[in-house]
This record gives C-alpha cells, sequence and structure tokens, in this order.
C-alpha cells in the first residue's frame, strides 16, 4: 500500500517515542543517530510530543566542552494506557502509564464454552473498568485501549473476522465494545501484540529478523522482518500454528489435520499426555492452566511421566520452528505467551535440541533460541502500543480526540 506523507510523519513519531520510552533520559542528537532521521525532523518530532504532554525536558547533560545537550523523558504521568489480552480461556486487562509501567491488572476467566461475543466483551468491561478504579485514573487520562483477541483480525474495521476456537465469523467486537466503553479502541491479534512488545522490551529489541512464538491455547508466530512487524497482505501473516505438522494428523479447529496447533498447543499437549499416559494424575482434563501447572510441577520433581511428555512436545516444536529458521533465518525465535511461561527452561532446552536436529547448519548457527524476558503479559503490553499510536495520530486534536470514542485504529507501524 502507498503510505502517505501522514503516515511516514505517524511512524516516525511513533519510531522517536518508542527511542525516549526505552532511552530515558535521551537527547535529540542521541535520538537521530538511533532513528536515522535528520536532527531537524528529530527536534520537530520532539516539540511535538512535548506540546502533547507525552515527553518532558529533565534538564542538559554533562559535557566537556561545548554547549550541553538538553534532554528529554517520558511524561509517565502525561496519560494511561490499556491493553487487553482476550484469550481462549481468560481476559486480561494491564493499565500503563506512558512509561509502559503497569499500573493495575484484573483478570477475568471464562469457563468453556463461555465464548459467544456478547460474554467475552461482558469481561473484557468488567476488566477495563476494575484495572481504571484500582488506579485511580480519570478516564479523560485514558488516551486508549488495545485489545488483542485470537485468530484472523481486520484491524481497520475493527472486526473479528476468524477465530476458529471459538468458531467466530466477522464478528463486529469493536462495535460491540464501543457500547461498553467510552475510550478509543484498537483492534489486532496476539502475534502481532507479542512481537511488538518484544521489539520495544523484550528480546527482539534492536534485532532485525526475529520469530515470536505464541505459546498458550492456540499458536502462532509474530514477524519481525527488517526491524518492522511483518503483516502481510491482509494482516495475516505469522499464522504458522495452522501449517500441517503432520500429515492426515489430529483435527484442528480451523477443519484441517494435523496443524502445528493441535502438538504443542494447550489442549495439543494435553493430548500429548493423555495418549502416552491416559491415568496420568498430571492430567486435568476440562482445565489447560492446571494441567500445564501440573506438568511444571512435575519437571521439577524430576517426574518421568512430565518429562517425557514435554521431550514429546518439544520434538514436534522443534521439527516445526527449524521450517521458520530455515526460511526466515532470523537472529533470534523468542519462545512467549502462558505455556512457555509455565514450562519455562525444560522446555526452552528440549527445544533446542529438536531445532538443532531439523535445521539446516548455517541458518541455525546464527539463531538464539530464547525465552521471553518480559515479566508481565506481553499480549497486553503489545496491545497497550496500539493504542499509544491511535494516540500519536492525532497530533493537535488530543482533546477532540479522546471525547469521541475512536471505532479502529492501525496498530504500531511497521
Amino acid at each position: 500500500m502507498k503510505r502517505t506523507s501522514r503516515d511516514i510523519r505517524t511512524a516516525n513519531r511513533y519510531e522517536v517515542l518508542r527511542q525516549i520510552v526505552a532511552e530515558s533520559p535521551t537527547s535529540r542528537q542521541e535520538l537521530a543517530a538511533a532513528t536515522g532521521l535528520s536532527l531537524a525532523t528529530v527536534a520537530t518530532l520532539v516539540g511535538e510530543l512535548l506540546e502533547l504532554r507525552m515527553i518532558t525536558e529533565v534538564g542538559f547533560e554533562d559535557s566537556a566542552g561545548g554547549r550541553p545537550r538538553g534532554l528529554v523523558a517520558v511524561n509517565a504521568s502525561g496519560g494511561a494506557l490499556i491493553g487487553v489480552d482476550i484469550a481462549e480461556t481468560y481476559v486480561h486487562v494491564e493499565l500503563f502509564d506512558l512509561a509502559l509501567n503497569v499500573l493495575a491488572r484484573a483478570e477475568e476467566h471464562m469457563r468453556p464454552g463461555e465464548n459467544r461475543p456478547a460474554q467475552v466483551v461482558s469481561h473484557v468491561a468488567a476488566a477495563v473498568g476494575a484495572v481504571v478504579a484500582q488506579a485511580g485514573v480519570e478516564g479523560a487520562r485514558v488516551l486508549g485501549v488495545g485489545v488483542s483477541v485470537p485468530g484472523q483480525v481486520d484491524r481497520d474495521t475493527g472486526v473479528s473476522e476468524y477465530a476458529p476456537n471459538w468458531d467466530w465469523h466477522d464478528v463486529p467486537l469493536l462495535d460491540l465494545l464501543t457500547e461498553h466503553l467510552a475510550y478509543p479502541l484498537y483492534l489486532d491479534n496476539p502475534l502481532r501484540a507479542c512481537a511488538v512488545a518484544e521489539l520495544w522490551f523484550g528480546a527482539a529489541r534492536g534485532r532485525g529478523d526475529a520469530v515470536v512464538v505464541n505459546l498458550g491455547t492456540g499458536v502462532g508466530a509474530g514477524l519481525i522482518l527488517g526491524g518492522g512487524v511483518h503483516r502481510g497482505v491482509s494482516n495475516s501473516a505469522g499464522e504458522w500454528g495452522h501449517s500441517t505438522l503432520v500429515l492426515d494428523g489430529r483435527l484442528c479447529h480451523c477443519g484441517n489435520h494435523g496443524c502445528v496447533e493441535t502438538y504443542v498447543g494447550a489442549p495439543g499437549i494435553m493430548m500429548n499426555l493423555r495418549e502416552s499416559h491416559p491415568e496420568s494424575g498430571l492430567l486435568h482434563p476440562r482445565d489447560q492452566t492446571a494441567t500445564i501447572d501440573a506438568l511444571a510441577r512435575g519437571i521439577a520433581a524430576g517426574d518421568p511421566v512430565a518429562v517425557g511428555v514435554v521431550r514429546e512436545t518439544a520434538r514436534y516444536l522443534g521439527a516445526s520452528l527449524a521450517g521458520l529458521v530455515n526460511v526466515l533465518n532470523p537472529e533470534v525465535v523468542v519462545l512467549s505467551s502462558w505455556v512457555a511461561r509455565g514450562l519455562g527452561e525444560p522446555l526452552l532446552d528440549e527445544v533446542r535440541e529438536a531445532v538443532a536436529r531439523h535445521a539446516l547448519p548455517r541458518p541455525l548457527a546464527t539463531t538464539e533460541i530464547v525465552l521471553s524476558p518480559i515479566p508481565t503479559d506481553p499480549v497486553c503490553l503489545g496491545a497497550a502500543t496500539f493504542a499509544l499510536e491511535g494516540a500519536l495520530q492525532s497530533v493537535g486534536q488530543k482533546s477532540a480526540k479522546r471525547a469521541t470514542p475512536a471505532r479502529s485504529r492501525t496498530a504500531p507501524p511497521s
């Protein structure tokens, strides 16, 4: 798509603020060097951010001679951002200041079958209300709410086009949420959210090419290519969880057989356990979280059943990740989301061995495989940045934009 001068300016503004968040305090000269923009352009963008009160002047850096350089930093109290992680089994919401520090958290659990759009929206509204109340934030200070929902998303219209695990088709999610939330709303999916979070604060920071693997109930890969998030023509890139791993294998919610997700997502791991040890006390048939937690405890205790199941899962995961390593040749592969966090280092060790057995030596030699270092929910963090970019698009119109809820905006620039 052709980018207008306004699009380019928004992307530059976003990149300057991202550098300030990461490196506060910093000078205009350092920002120019880090972003590759001219000093004059940086000075103009910094002026706009100062006018928006998103950043503030914080004095001058020490100088051995010459004119001291003025320093700027994020104005953490200049507004609030909310990130919403809608997953198949829960809704998790976090409220951030402008430095993207977490000020409040809330979670709503969703029982099996409790996935109709109206039910999901009700959980989101309750959790958003809870974090605003916890943080004591005035509604006018909330610059926006970023919402991540699994599956295929049209981020321009705010429609969840297809969520296979819920059998959602063309659900006008942002329209439904607007009936309950009087804030600007921005929609995308967890693959993009995790990728942006890692790009800002995690293992992909400073990397040109990275794969961020989202391991939860569903599975996918956020792609960072050339230093930016890769979305594909229809915002559908990264649906690696629905690539075929086993011909004529397990039936997937998407309708195909043998998808990666059916072997390494939480329900797939439960199936691995059920097939090998159907009577195991580690298996909680109707509770994914309890099963993953039990496996983690079992591994720590040296339980051979738990060790065997995680090793088998890692074999599937490693073989499929090797294909991504061979095709994309990334600098880093990041294992993210709640399943990766729960199984931790034991899963990572087994995955590294499995990838080494299947990947070509040359791309493998330049690829690190790591766990996400982000201590909070990476999907919420990434979703909050969707709202941050929306706020940056409204330079000169901040007050008006806060008063009138937006249907949807784009996620952070690629």
